[in-house]
């Protein structure tokens, strides 16, 4: 199947042509027809299978069936949790649309407001946003929603894990009834069925893969270690295995510091990127780390939304998630569009009860490599899970403690 074959005009499929794609991804296959049939869609897809495309193909297609109003009122919506994703969305608005002359904004926090403020006045017909920024242009009347045909929640689930569900009820209340509303998630949990029961009318729901199944194409392994040796670990990896682009994942915003400082000592070049970051600061970051300026980036869960690289060979788990459905997020940065990639994890013994919750959401035991030098003391004993403010088994909870870019904006 070709795009040619799902409906969508010339001026869309020479824009994706020069972009190098000659067939839709199952996900596209599934939704784009659904979405040119004025469905609203529930759809389920794992990072990396095109679903942007999906989404914003069909998206353009519609609008362009109508003329645009001379004062480039808003009519389509998107709504993402991140500013990396936020920026991923925009950037894929304006290489489809290009042949369409619509007109499309970004925004979101930890930049000036003015830019966008300016940006809004002078009218545009697609806005992609954060939820906080977008209820500060709300506040300040700087932006029109009524005239929104189209709203798409991506990544819902991230949304409602980062507490965003009154914010987004909030956006809700300045939209019309009457609209087409497509809600994209990575995962799909019980808390996105009971949200699409209350947004979508009549929806399709689309899947492309199981629930939270981690790729095939991913090679998988545990690395057992004493949490004072994991830097050690990390490095040797690193430089044995002569990795050039490593992505690692860290709990919190201060271990992603410390540990791009300890691996900058050891002589590897990483850089941190995290939600206390300025937004230059995370775009430099990761444009250094596509550039190959830089051999690590090591990185919170949070921000880690948005970031779209193309063949990223290795992902690192340096600590496991509390929630075992973030492992398959995050390893699904790897392994890409049929490209195969490593993902490993460095688990400590007080990580055991957090490694049996991913084993048995993936329904698999993932592979233990034990290196002698790095063996684990036995007499160290596990640590209490919930010590230190953690969390239980399973719990999806705590939401509320978790940085987001409402209690980011709260602060300045």
């Amino acid at each position: 199947m070709s795009f040619s074959t799902l409906g969508l005009s010339a001026p869309l499929l020479k824009a994706v042509k020069e972009e190098g794609y000659s067939e839709p991804t199952p996900i596209q296959k599934q939704a784009i027809p659904v979405i040119l049939s004025r469905k609203d869609i529930l759809a389920g897809a794992q990072t990396g299978t095109g679903k942007t495309a999906g989404f914003t193909l069909p998206l353009l297609e519609l609008l362009s069936s109508k003329p645009a109003n001379a004062k480039h009122k808003v009519r389509a919506l998107i709504i993402t949790p991140t500013r990396e994703l936020a920026a991923q969305v925009g950037e894929s608005v304006e290489i489809y649309g290009k042949y369409l002359g619509f007109k499309s904004a970004v925004i979101f926090g930890g930049v000036k407001i003015n830019p966008q403020l300016v940006k809004l006045r002078k009218g545009v017909d697609i806005v992609i946003a954060t939820p906080g920024r977008l209820l500060d242009h709300i506040s300040q009347k700087s932006i029109d929603l009524r005239a929104v045909e189209f709203l798409v929640l991506d990544e819902a689930d991230r949304m409602l894990d980062m507490g965003f569900i009154n914010d987004i009820k909030k956006i809700l209340a300045t939209l019309p009834k009457q609209k087409q509303t497509l809600l994209f998630s990575a995962t799909y949990s019980d808390d996105i069925k009971k949200l699409s029961d209350k947004l979508l009318n009549s929806p399709v729901l689309i899947e492309v893969a199981r629930p939270n199944i981690a790729s095939e194409s991913v090679k998988q392994a545990v690395y057992p270690v004493d949490r004072e040796r994991k830097r050690e670990l990390l490095t040797h990896l690193i430089s044995d295995g002569e990795w050039k682009q490593v992505l690692v994942f860290t709990r919190t915003k201060h271990g992603a510091n410390r540990l791009a400082g300890q691996l900058e000592k050891d002589g590897i070049t990483a850089v941190a990127i995290h939600g206390n970051k300025s937004q230059n600061a995370r775009t430099k970051a990761l444009d250094d780390f596509k550039n190959g300026e830089v051999r690590v980036l090591v990185a919170t869960d949070i921000a880690a939304r948005g970031i779209d690289i193309d063949q990223l060979p290795h992902v690192v788990n340096y600590e496991l998630p509390n929630v075992p459905e973030d492992y398959v997020h995050r390893i699904g940065r790897t392994g890409r569009a049929g490209k195969e990639g490593e993902a490993i994890s460095l688990v400590c013994v007080d990580e055991n009860e957090y490694l049996a919750n991913i084993e048995k959401l993936i329904k698999k035991d993932i592979a233990k490599v034990w290196l002698k030098e790095f063996k684990p003391d036995p007499s160290i004993k596990a640590e209490a899970i919930n010590q230190g403010g953690g969390r239980g088994k399973n719990s999806r909870s705590g939401a509320k403690n978790r940085p987001s870019e409402k209690s980011t904006r709260r602060k300045k």
